[in-house]
This record gives structure tokens, C-alpha cells and sequence, in this order.
């Protein structure tokens, strides 16, 4: 307190000095804050940032808060105005105001970018975005009410933003794909965590950020439709970052994903196996079977398949599950075997939501074409007969001529 006292009389003891030019304020372990150069220009933030570190010094964190504040406020281009928006942050953080020490944080790199504590107040803002990641509450009108991944995603872009070549950017840009894959928006996230592969790529966050992209592509086949497009794409990602990164300890995981994903592809094939084998439809479904057998023998579902195709050719024989060529459809019955083809895809997906398809009974076929008559006609004559002759005013032979008609007499 006393010393505190003293460096403030020794500063009020300089601005009854001459002024000289480029004034400074300097820090001294005997002597505290002091201006020097021309003393009408500091002497202001001089004697703010004496009594705000009088009162944080005396645990008055409320008054210390606002003197530093002030002193930011009234004196904006002072050089103690850095030291003073930094004070404001590293007090709110200490009470728990998270979200206000983020901003004030913010505001130290915006207005002071060469700060000497710029490195130490990007890891503050961190930690805090951090915080909100894993669960921090967001306060509302003062009380803490719900975890909020946005405010934490849009922080850590606002660190990237405000601090790209510093060492904690790589860090900020993987937990931000984080963010935005605790939030669902899959797509957003991916692009979060190429940023890191392209931008770091040196970086030790960059195998994970690889590895994510594959997760979140596994997690959007597992939540959507089982696509298997989506599903490609997730194998595609793991190989990728198998091949990137094989001394990673996540290369096991990511080996393990991809049977996962290939065991997934199989159980859509099954699933139509099983619907032909349900719908008596067996050759069909022998097809399907044998698929899954080719495509993972020594999986669950190939052991399924095997012993379901034993099963049918002992009940059915050989000869009903051969597929082999067969009378030739017409173009009205291939078309509606096409259709049920279709219809039999859609209700095997796992999302299908619907009705189920009704089997055609074994008469209700295409038509077939009208059948030529095949009955036996006599031999056709060698010369052509003669015609009737029961009208005798017709000639009986077409080259003789008629009897010629009665002239008429005028009466």
C-alpha cells in the first residue's frame, strides 16, 4: 500500500514537470508506473492503472474491473491501455465469466496484435473455447443454462481468424470439426478437419484430423441410409490415412472400420437374400446368397448363407435352384419383373418405411399370344372349278357372253 502510495506521488511529482517529447511509461520494481517524455499524455492511464492494481492487489476484483476498463476507455492509444484490456480479461476468466473473458481476450488481439502477451492470450482463449467443447454452460442473463458447441465452434474460427501462424491455429481447427460434429452437421465438419490435412499438414494433429474425416464419413453411412456411396467414401478415408500415417496408433482402429464397413455391405446383400428366400423366390435368392459368400466367406453373415443354400438344396434339389435360361418372357411380364425388382430393392434398405410388396400369384402372368389355328385343310385343286351355275342371266363360263336383251318398241 505504501509503495503503491509512493509511486503515485512520484508520478503526480512528474507532471508538475516541463513536458519533453515521446513520452513513455515505464515499470520499475522500486518505483511502479512512471511517465516519462511528456508526462500530460500517460499520466492519466498512469494513475488508472496505480489505483486499479491497488484494488486488485486488495481483492476488490468489482472496482479493479472497472479502473481497468476505464482506463482502456479514456485512454485508448496509451501503452498501458494493452496491459490494461488484458487485466480485464485475466479477471473475468478468474471469476468464471468465461464467455466475457473470451471477448476481452479477443479485443487484446484485435487492438494490440503485438502485444508481448499475444501468444498467452491466444492458449487463454483456448483453454476457454476448450471449456465449451466439453460441455462448458453457456450464461444467459447470468445463469448457466445450456452447453452451447456453436459458441465453441465459432470461437475456435475466431482464434484462427485472429491468431492463423500461431501454434495453438492447427489445434483450434481440429476442435472446431469437433464442434461441428457434436452438432451433426457432418459435411461442415469434414471440411473443418481437410483444413487441418491441407493447411498443417506437418502439424501432429494432422493423423487425426485424417482419421476423423473417415469416423464422420463411417457415421454418416451408420445414421443415414446405408449408402453405399457413403460407404466408399468412409473406406477411401481410412486407406488414406493408413497409408499417410501407418506408425499411428489409430491404424488398428481405422483396419478394424473398414471390415466394419465391408461387413455392412454384406448385410444389405443379405437382407435381399433373405427377402427372395422368404418370398419363395429361391433361385433368386441362391444368387444373392452366393454373393455374400464370395464377398466375406469367413464372416457371419457367409456362414448364414452357406447353411441356408444347404439347407434349401436338400429340400428343394438342385434342379429348382439352378439358375439357367427359361422360356422366353414376353416384353409385358419382363416389365413388370423389372418393377417388382425394384420395388424388392426399396423395402430390403434398412430405412424403408412402407407397406410390403405383394407377391404376383402364379396366374396373374402376362398373357401369352392367341394361338394360329392348326386344324387340317383338304388338298387344294389343280385347276379352278367352274362356278355355279344356278343364275341362268350369268354366262355360264366368263369368256362366253350373255343372251342379249330384248329391244324395246315404242308404243
Amino acid at each position: 500500500m505504501i509503495k503503491a502510495a509512493l509511486s503515485l506521488a512520484i508520478l503526480l511529482a512528474l507532471v508538475a514537470m516541463p513536458a519533453a517529447s515521446d513520452a513513455a511509461v515505464v515499470f520499475t520494481s522500486r518505483e511502479g508506473w512512471t511517465a516519462e517524455g511528456e508526462p500530460g499524455i500517460e499520466a492519466g492511464a498512469a494513475e488508472l492503472m496505480a489505483k486499479a492494481e491497488q484494488q486488485e492487489g486488495s481483492s476488490e476484483l468489482s472496482a479493479a474491473l472497472s479502473s481497468y476498463k476505464a482506463l482502456v476507455k479514456r485512454h485508448p492509444v496509451s501503452v498501458l491501455a494493452g496491459k490494461a484490456q488484458l487485466k480485464v480479461g485475466r479477471i473475468l476468466e478468474a471469476s468464471g465469466e468465461y464467455d466475457a473473458a473470451y471477448d476481452a481476450y479477443a479485443t487484446y488481439l484485435t487492438k494490440y496484435p503485438k502485444g508481448e502477451d499475444f501468444e498467452s492470450v491466444v492458449e487463454s482463449m483456448f483453454k476457454i473455447a476448450k471449456l465449451f467443447l466439453e460441455g462448458e454452460k453457456k450464461k444467459i442473463l447470468g445463469i448457466k443454462l445450456a452447453s452451447s458447441m456453436e459458441r465453441a465452434q465459432q470461437m475456435f474460427d475466431g482464434i484462427i481468424r485472429r491468431a492463423p501462424f500461431s501454434k495453438y491455429a492447427p489445434l483450434s481447427q481440429f476442435s472446431a470439426g469437433q464442434a461441428l460434429e457434436k452438432m451433426g452437421k457432418y459435411g461442415e465438419a469434414i471440411i473443418a478437419y481437410t483444413g487441418v490435412v491441407t493447411k498443417y499438414p506437418n502439424d501432429d494433429i494432422a493423423d487425426d484430423a485424417q482419421y476423423q474425416i473417415g469416423y464422420v464419413r463411417l457415421k454418416q453411412y451408420r445414421e443415414g441410409s446405408y449408402d453405399q456411396a457413403s460407404a466408399q467414401k468412409a473406406r477411401e478415408a481410412f486407406e488414406d490415412f493408413v497409408n499417410r500415417y501407418p506408425d499411428s496408433e489409430k491404424v488398428a482402429q481405422a483396419q478394424e472400420n473398414m471390415k466394419t464397413l465391408e461387413g455392412g455391405s454384406t448385410k444389405s446383400v443379405l437382407d435381399v437374400a433373405k427377402f427372395y428366400d422368404k418370398t419363395k423366390q429361391f433361385k433368386a435368392a441362391v444368387i444373392y446368397y452366393n454373393d455374400v459368400i464370395k464377398t466375406a466367406p469367413d464372416s457371419p453373415e457367409g456362414t448364414f448363407a452357406k447353411t441356408r443354400i444347404e439347407e434349401l438344396r436338400t429340400k428343394y434339389g438342385d434342379d429348382t435352384l439352378r439358375a439357367g435360361p427359361e422360356r422366353a418372357e414376353t416384353g409385358q411380364k419382363a416389365a413388370a419383373r423389372r418393377r417388382l425388382q425394384a420395388k424388392v430393392e426399396t423395402v430390403s434398405r434398412p430405412d424403408y418405411v412402407g407397406p410390403p410388396v405383394k407377391m404376383p400369384e402364379p396366374d396373374e402372368v402376362a398373357p401369352g399370344r392367341p394361338k394360329l389355328r392348326s386344324s387340317p385343310i383338304g388338298p387344294v385343286p389343280a385347276v379352278e372349278p367352274e362356278l355355279p351355275k344356278s343364275d341362268p342371266g350369268m354366262p355360264a363360263k366368263l369368256n362366253e357372253p350373255g343372251p342379249a336383251p330384248e329391244p324395246k318398241t315404242n308404243q
